[in-house]
């Protein structure tokens, strides 16, 4: 689980990025959580934007694309959601450490 620093950190470090995925009328289906845990191990941080034909409920179009990729969800803004999944072998994201 992320910190609250750490998703600050994750979501300063999200906020230039364009939405490489798109969720439209089809929702989420397997194929898009593929590519997308794809897509999450070479750039670890991506955005995801809901088109407005989207028949699915925003907040479980993030949870379903967060547990299907395993990664975390850092935010939910507007159509946009912001994933994040430590990558194996491509890190570059060096996270802010969390207080014990």
């Amino acid at each position: 689980m992320l910190t609250g620093k750490q998703k600050r950190f994750l979501r300063a470090e999200a906020h230039n990025l364009s939405p490489i995925f798109q969720v439209g009328k089809g929702g989420v289906n397997e194929n898009m959580i593929k590519q997308i845990s794809e897509a999450l191990e070479v750039r670890e941080l991506i955005k995801v934007s809901i088109l407005q034909n989207c028949e699915q409920d925003k907040h479980e179009v993030a949870s379903e694309l967060s547990k299907g990729a395993k990664a975390e969800l850092v935010q939910l803004i507007g159509h946009t959601i912001v994933l994040y999944k430590e990558s194996r072998e491509n890190k570059k994201i060096e996270l802010p450490k969390a207080r014990k």
